[in-house]
């Protein structure tokens, strides 16, 4: 029973159409650590992008998009948000204070982005799923921002990673089943290993050392050594684990587990599941859908969006509560948060 659920659930995910049912919603008392801070949320049903208000946890702002936004990365100054337009071929960039779009940045045919990462070096990098490519943009805020292309040779590149130096990338390949790291400096041949079924969720460890991967299609979570893919040790997690996420002071990692509705914790240094946090149960899983995760800055919260019910569920990582649930657009996915502690 199970199993047919969650290859409804791919079914879902590749079509990207909305349930029809409405979770209810509710909200605490915001606390004074998150006054000024921001939640950003690509909704892609309702191909509008979303800005709450995290201290009083009201939706201020939603604009107009592109065709089926999926993920976003803040700029290192705070300034903007990049967000990659999977049912198109751009990737456009909005200021963070009134959402105005400033800049589309055109990748070519068939391109559809949908992993993206805004460097503290200043360069936006992206995959380009349609094409089995990352992109480099070493200056995405000038009037010819130069996206230079590099292969990845796999079906489905879909997330990634990128080094500190921001020399190097990882993608994860659904459809090949394989994770590929790509030489951004030297164009060397892409290197290119299977891990598990459908690897989904990417993370690197903040001091660089260890690439963590989570396979949805297997149930586990992967530590791969970052240089030649060598897999070093795997963890069971919960069901569907479709998204990775490194906490930032970098003890622990945490799978958004779509099919039962759950968070694993790892250990990265023992590389052992800890806990489980429930988001919802297994019963709502089924209507909240959840999928991208994100850590607040302090590592003290956790960002669920539950794209089904078009709400992110505000994680207490200490004690596991859902302190509330807050508003966005219509399946809401992709997450950049700015501000707070």
């Amino acid at each position: 029973m199970k199993s047919a659920w969650i290859a409804t659930i791919t079914a879902f995910l590749a079509a990207c159409t909305p349930v029809g049912e409405q979770a209810s919603t509710s909200v605490a008392a915001s606390s004074s650590d998150l006054e000024g801070a921001a939640l950003f949320v690509a909704n892609k049903f309702g191909n509008t992008l979303s800005k709450i208000d995290l201290g009083s946890g009201a939706e201020v702002k939603r604009v107009d998009s592109c065709k089926n936004p999926h993920e976003l990365s803040a700029s290192p100054s705070g300034e903007h948000v990049a967000l990659a337009c999977y049912g198109g071929t751009t990737i456009d960039i909005f200021r963070t204070d009134d959402l105005v779009r400033v800049k589309s940045i055109e990748l070519g045919d068939n391109a559809r982005p949908h992993g993206i990462v805004w460097h503290a070096n200043g360069s936006l990098y992206a995959t380009a799923e349609g094409q089995k490519r990352v992109y480099w943009i070493r200056r995405p805020l000038a009037r010819d921002a130069n996206p230079l292309g590099f292969a990845t040779g796999k079906d489905g590149s879909h997330m990634l990673a990128i080094s500190p130096d921001g020399r190097h990338a990882w993608t994860t390949d659904l459809g090949s089943k394989t994770v590929t790291l790509v030489d951004l400096v030297t164009r060397r041949a892409p290197l290119s290993v299977e891990v598990g079924v459908e690897p989904e969720g990417i993370a690197l460890s903040p001091d660089g050392t260890a690439l963590w991967v989570s396979a949805r299609g297997s149930n586990k979570a992967f530590d791969l050594d970052p240089e030649n893919l060598e897999i070093r040790r795997e963890v069971a997690t919960g069901a569907f684990p479709l998204r990775l996420a490194i906490r930032p002071q970098g003890d622990v990692a945490v799978t958004s587990d779509l099919a039962d509705g759950g968070l694993t914790v790892i250990d990265l240094a023992t590389a052992k599941p800890v806990r489980s946090i429930a988001v919802s149960s297994a019963e709502e899983a089924r209507a909240r859908l959840q999928v991208t995760i994100l850590w607040s800055d302090d590592g003290e919260r956790i960002y669920v969006a539950e794209t089904g019910s078009d709400t992110i569920a505000e994680v207490d990582y200490a004690s596991g509560t859902v302190l509330r649930r807050l508003q966005a657009g219509d399946g809401g996915d992709g997450l950049a948060i700015l501000g707070g502690r």
